[in-house]
């Protein structure tokens, strides 16, 4: 079958990433799909169980890093688009180990492009390059009435906004210097099923569930621009098929939220659907430590994405997290295969 599009997603096996394939594999039959994970620790292609049947769907184990076999794939499946998430993306990691960040995020992005440079040069497809990136490059904020635009100053913090922000700078000197058509897109906090149990919406529903503290760092004050999951990957097919090349478009859930105000709503939601007593878990609360580095406050102006291409966020964070919160309740297999770590003996029996 000639399909319309051959789009490699990389990163597909992780938490966005396999909402993003599941999205293109089934509403987009014409495209085939390549999903291509190096299935590190948070990858998990239990994730894409009910798609990995699908005549569209292809996976590929492949380490971004490895500029040969990029190439390769490159050859083997004719991709003519590229939607790239695949990255290290938890701030606590990067800061003890910066150099596996580095070299992901930075040179992991270098190899993706100069492949993706070396296989279009010479052709008329309609190609695009996606670098899909954070709100983190851009800072901190105070407790104001400021927002992250697209014109926002990068002023990165930690090594991981470093690494993100730079590999945003290399995107864009593809574009500027070589021609190579991208769009990047820059968003808030995600949250939803299928999200790794290291970051805190699964972490906390995770603890709550078993009576595990719920560490929480500082006093609680620092503020998060949330976003469903779902919204974000219906916002990436908008600007993927609608964006203008060469452009910036951030993508936020203009819902900001303390910590400890978000981790009061999961406590009282959790407790809700447990049958617990109102309030019962908030006895769980640990105050711990800031982070080094701990940016105060994120939150993102999406105005020129919704005027532009008509998206805004479809749920109100107190359905969202409801419908998160019952999700995992109703997955706890998902979720003991990921604390126990079995989820990834099967795959590396697949795999190697």
């Amino acid at each position: 079958m000639r399909f319309q599009r051959n789009i490699l997603i990389t990163g597909g096996a992780g938490f966005i990433g396999s909402h993003l394939v599941r999205l293109f594999v089934n509403k987009y039959p014409e495209y085939q799909i390549i999903n291509l994970d190096k299935l590190t620790y948070a990858g998990n292609l239990s994730n894409l169980k009910d798609v990995e049947n699908k005549p569209n769907y292809n996976f590929v184990k492949v380490d971004i890093c490895d500029f040969e076999t990029i190439q390769k794939v490159f050859a083997d499946y004719q991709i003519n688009s590229v939607i790239h998430l695949a990255a290290e993306s938890h701030v606590d990691r990067s800061i003890k180990d910066p150099f596996a960040f580095a070299k992901t995020n930075v040179m992991g992005t270098l190899n993706l492009l100069e492949t993706a440079r070396q296989a279009w040069q010479n052709t008329e497809n309609q190609n695009l390059f996606y670098h899909v990136s954070t709100d983190e490059v851009y800072g901190s904020l105070e407790f104001d009435n400021t927002l992250f635009t697209e014109e926002t100053k990068y002023d990165p913090h930690s090594p991981y906004s470093a690494s993100k922000a730079s590999s945003d700078h290399f995107v864009r000197a593809y574009h500027d210097t070589y021609g190579l058509p991208i769009v990047i897109s820059n968003c808030s906090n995600n949250y939803g099923s299928f999200q790794f149990p290291e970051k805190l919406i699964p972490l906390f529903i995770n603890n709550i569930l078993k009576n595990k503290p719920l560490p929480v760092y500082g006093k609680g004050e620092n503020v998060r621009d949330w976003l469903f999951v779902e919204d974000h990957t219906r916002a990436i097919d908008l600007i993927f098929h609608k964006g203008k090349i060469g452009d910036t478009y951030n993508i936020g859930g203009f819902n900001e939220w303390k910590n400890i105000d978000l981790i009061k709503v999961m406590i009282k939601t959790v407790d809700k659907l447990l049958g617990r007593q109102e309030g019962e878990s908030e006895k769980l609360i640990t105050y711990v430590t800031d982070r080094a580095g701990h940016d105060l406050r994120y939150a993102i102006d999406s105005s020129k994405l919704k005027n532009e291409l008509g998206w805004e966020p479809s749920l109100q964070f107190e359905e969202g997290i409801e419908k998160t919160v019952r999700w995992y309740l109703e997955n706890q297999e998902w979720l003991d295969n990921i604390t126990s770590g079995d989820y990834r003996k099967y795959y590396q029996e697949m795999y190697g």
